[in-house]
């Protein structure tokens, strides 16, 4: 009953903002939109479209409020107002008041306010759908005086996200019985990373440690500031960090007057976002322009600054190196290579005839090359990749849908700043760069100064054991100690191919990679 409830809501807020009548609008039968006018009666809809699409939104919940940011990166998408009203869903969604923000602060602390900071501001910075941001001041363990701004989980989130998830969840089981090709693409599953997702941007200390985690891994890039945490003040409902000044990226105009290269920003936001997640494997995977903002400082003008680490995106080393082979095969226009990794990691039917696949994915990307970002739509290719995908069974992977959501954020991003900026020639290098460390010696190295503790753990025991078997050597063997001798030489023999081996292998694998860079370079 309480999934119809919420059900219920959904219609009743739909109805009452006259959503329905913008889907109508929308469609070209002549009976659909007489349809529309007819449904207008009665009901007073006199605001802007946008502004009741924004409005409906933040009444339905945070994951509704989550929809509207996507969306509004997407301005090739969308109408110019619409666009316009669901950018203000990225900081500028209601506040609540501060008293609350206070109360919070001082439960979670068990002190009063006064006594956490020496001043604190009352009046929100930000405010998203599932926290708010004040300015404060406080002095840190050295007595220093620090400008902070603190993040306050808005109050009663956990019921209503539990309520939209327990519909997704109903409503994911009813695809997977109804349709084969709702089974395919794991819509249960999919939910399922929704929720982890959500429920970790819930507890602000583990949003404080994705941060720290972050901002370990882009300290040589110097190309993105990360905000300091305060692990004194971090508490699952309150996180203070340091206070970071820029101008948000959307004011692309206010950036460009301040001299800052616009082109070049737009390439530093793909090398950032491939760092993470082929480096890395470890991504902010909420990039939307309300969490990005740009350096003025002279010290680090024309940087990123990052902000609100609640959802980060993770993957294996295979799910990398399974990603970096694709990209890079992609970049290379090798599409028989992409339906072979298909058919390799099982993401297609064994049974499929590699030449078929790849004729298909030939015929969705080939238009695509050699054309600047403005003529390109990345949602465009994904869901003629997605039509693709229905014809050849292949599976959805859920574990991949954040970095499918982050990748139209940066094109999004990218197509604000420089429309004619060349997102595969940017990224090729770097790929390419990168598969060369995974096949090259420093794997090989990496590998062996990962294992050097185990190693260092066994060389002391070595002399004891070589002593022990020069003692029993003094004494006659028993036909079963020889037999262990026999089985001992035989490993001897084993160990000393497998060296002479190894040794091979290194010498090949640097012969490999000289011969790979003579033909990238």
């Amino acid at each position: 009953m309480k999934h119809w409830a919420r059900g219920a809501t959904i219609v009743r807020v739909v109805w009452r903002n006259g959503l329905d009548q913008l889907l109508l609008d929308g469609l070209q039968k002549p009976g659909l939109r007489w349809l529309a006018r007819a449904l207008t009666l009665g009901r007073r809809l006199h605001k802007p479209r946008g502004q009741r699409l924004r409005e409906a939104l933040e009444q339905l919940g945070p994951i509704f409020v989550k929809f509207g940011q996507v969306l509004s990166t997407r301005r090739d998408l969308l109408p110019p107002d619409i666009a316009d009203e669901l950018a203000l869903l990225q900081d500028r969604v209601p506040p609540f008041a501060a008293d609350i923000a206070v109360a919070t602060i001082e439960r979670a602390f068990r002190r009063p306010i006064a006594e956490v900071f020496e001043h604190f501001e009352r009046v929100p910075v930000a405010s998203a759908s599932i926290a708010q941001v004040h300015f404060a001041t406080l002095r840190d363990r050295t007595g220093q005086q620090r400008e902070v701004a603190v993040k306050v989980l808005r109050p009663g989130m956990l019921p209503v996200i539990e309520k939209d998830l327990s519909l997704m969840r109903m409503m994911a089981s009813w695809v997977e019985r109804l349709s084969a090709d709702g089974r395919r693409l794991k819509p249960r599953e999919v939910v399922a990373e929704f929720d982890n997702y959500l429920h970790d941007e819930l507890d602000l200390v583990r949003e404080a440690a994705n941060a720290a985690q972050l901002r370990r891994n882009m300290a040589g890039l110097d190309l993105v500031l990360i905000p300091e945490i305060f692990w004194d003040y971090c508490h699952p409902e309150v996180m203070v960090m340091q206070r970071m000044d820029g101008v948000p990226i959307s004011q692309v105009e206010r950036l460009r007057v301040a001299g800052v290269d616009i082109p070049k920003l737009a390439r530093d936001g793909v090398t950032i976002f491939f760092t993470q997640v082929f480096r890395d494997g470890f991504f902010h995977a909420d990039m939307h322009p309300g969490n990005i903002q740009v350096s003025l400082d002279p010290t680090s003008f024309g940087r990123y600054i990052s902000l609100d680490f609640g959802i980060v995106g993770t993957l294996t080393e295979f799910d990398k190196e399974y990603l970096a082979q694709n990209f890079t095969a992609f970049f290379r226009r090798d599409y028989k290579r992409v339906a072979e990794l298909h058919i390799e990691s099982g993401w297609v039917p064994p049974e499929t005839r590699v030449n078929e696949l790849e004729a298909a994915i030939r015929t969705v990307c080939e238009p695509y090359f050699d054309r600047p970002l403005k003529e390109i739509s990345l949602g465009m290719v994904l869901m003629r990749l997605f039509q693709t995908s229905r014809r050849f069974n292949v599976e959805i992977q859920p574990q991949l849908v954040l970095l499918q959501k982050t990748l139209l954020n940066i094109e999004g991003l990218g197509r604000q700043l420089d429309p004619d900026l060349d997102l595969w020639s940017t990224a090729k290098p770097f790929l390419e760069k990168w598969m060369l460390e995974q096949m090259g010696p420093q794997r090989l190295w990496r590998e062996l100064r990962a294992q050097a503790p185990h190693y260092a753990q066994m060389l002391p025991e070595l002399p004891l054991l070589l002593h022990q078997y020069l003692r029993q050597r003094r004494t006659e063997p028993t036909p079963l100690v020889r037999e262990l001798l026999e089985a001992q030489k035989r490993t001897n023999r084993l160990l000393q191919s497998l060296i002479y081996g190894g040794l091979g292998f290194v010498l090949g694998l640097l012969l490999m990679q000289w011969l790979v860079r003579m033909r990238l370079f």
